[in-house]
């Protein structure tokens, strides 16, 4: 299913031209109304006449998160805040939160990207969609929220939490589509198998699923757990929130909406421009974005672009699901470790749930990396020869997979600490 053909199925070169004619619209319309770029601009010796070709945007300097943080709240804005009719913003755990604002057209843009989205994963105007995304200045409730009702699907504001209300609401109200982030997923079948709620009484058929990357492994589980398909979508605060991209049921990457995001793959070390195919860190470039205009923002996601037209005939061009991140990303003595390569290799392992938790500690002058595993069954505990046969299971797999040796744990069922939002799997103790 397409919702918009004419640019979900446009020619390369079409959208090319397209692409570059909103980037000219963008790079004026942030030169003269942010003074932030017309300082980065005036640095280099850019001005806005010197994009000519789309290439031409490796000229243009890029923007980082701190940029955002140091312009807090409104000083990134293009447009007076008469205009802007709705903010967002990040939790701030780490300081002053990452604002975004929106006019009424970068409303109706975020709606129609995540519409699209919503049609490539299979919903339909017949659905009713559980969000069990918490709602707030967090962009992810609201921004699947617009979506799914512009598509005409029933929406189920639930946010997050009183997981066993949401277990009855999804009964009760005979939800089709649950829409989260993938560890409250899990968390919510896990939920229901204690409960011992009858899984043939739900009328789950679909998942969408964004907010934290995952593993195939994982959704593979999630499927099996709940009888569902499940899709990725990608997006970010910064950009617009969730409608950058999004999976259709090909599970071939997740398919860009290039005409508002205009993307690009760095070397990460160099900043140097890489190819298609090419693994690096994502750049995007807001093209319609009125209210807060994004010129080369650094993601820090990791992976790779493909322009190949896809199965579902769709042409956009498709990302692969994240790789990881240059920031979450362990150097463990030497070697370049993401959480995503563990969770690969755990997820889907007879006896061990799909919990786990990376701690790393600083051992005299080497890194030590301990991975804590959930056991399904509590009983095992018990039985010394199965778990010691299983544990050096797991470390030979992680070994083969990460290169080093990781110490592995395996812990009781339910241990290890839940999340209703994004899932903490990594505790760096090597500062403490």
């Amino acid at each position: 299913m397409i919702w918009n053909k004419d640019i979900e199925c446009i020619g390369r070169n079409e959208m090319a031209e397209l692409q570059l004619k909103n980037l000219k619209k963008a790079v004026k319309r942030a030169y003269n109304n942010v003074p932030f770029y017309r300082k980065k601009f005036d640095k280099v010796g850019l001005k806005p006449a010197d994009i000519k070709l789309l290439k031409d945007i490796e000229k243009i300097p890029f923007t980082t998160k701190d940029d955002l943080r140091d312009n807090y709240p409104y000083g990134l804005f293009a447009v007076p805040i008469k205009e802007i009719i709705r903010l967002h913003a990040s939790s701030g755990t780490t300081g002053k939160p990452i604002v975004v604002g929106y006019t009424r057209q970068d409303m109706e843009n975020w709606s129609e990207c995540v519409a699209r989205i919503i049609k490539a994963a299979g919903g339909c105007k017949d659905d009713i969609a559980q969000v069990v995304f918490g709602y707030g200045m967090f962009t992810g409730g609201f921004g699947l929220h617009y979506g799914l009702e512009k598509v005409g699907i029933t929406v189920v504001p639930a946010s997050s939490g009183n997981s066993k209300r949401q277990l009855m609401l999804m009964e009760d109200f005979g939800s089709t589509i649950i829409v989260g982030t993938p560890s409250y997923a899990v968390y919510l079948a896990e939920l229901a198998e204690e409960m011992g709620l009858n899984s043939n009484k739900h009328k789950l058929r679909l998942g969408l699923f964004g907010g934290e990357g995952h593993t195939d492994e994982l959704r593979e589980e999630i499927e099996k757990r709940w009888g569902i398909q499940a899709t990725e979508n990608y997006g970010l605060s910064e950009i617009v929130g969730p409608g950058v991209a999004g999976e259709c049921l090909c599970h071939t990457g997740m398919h860009i909406n290039e005409d508002h995001f205009y993307p690009e793959i760095i070397d990460p070390e160099t900043g140097k421009t890489k190819g298609y195919g090419e693994r690096g860190e994502l750049v995007l470039t807001t093209l319609t974005k009125e209210g807060i205009p994004m010129l080369r923002y650094r993601t820090k996601d990791i992976t790779i672009l493909d322009p190949e037209p896809c199965q579902c005939g769709r042409t956009n061009v498709r990302m692969k699901k994240i790789l990881g991140r240059t920031d979450d990303m362990l150097i463990i003595r030497g070697v370049n470790v993401f959480p995503s390569q563990i969770e690969s290799v755990l997820v889907g392992m007879e006896h061990i749930g799909p919990h786990y938790q990376i701690l790393v500690r600083k051992k005299g002058y080497m890194d030590d990396i301990e991975v804590q595993v959930e056991l399904v069954d509590g009983k095992m505990l018990e039985k010394f020869s199965e778990l010691e046969k299983l544990e050096k299971g797991i470390k030979a797999e992680l070994r083969t997979t990460l290169q080093i040796e990781a110490k592995v744990r395996l812990v009781e069922p339910k241990s290890l600490e839940r999340s209703l939002g994004k899932a903490k799997r990594v505790i760096d103790l090597r500062d403490k």
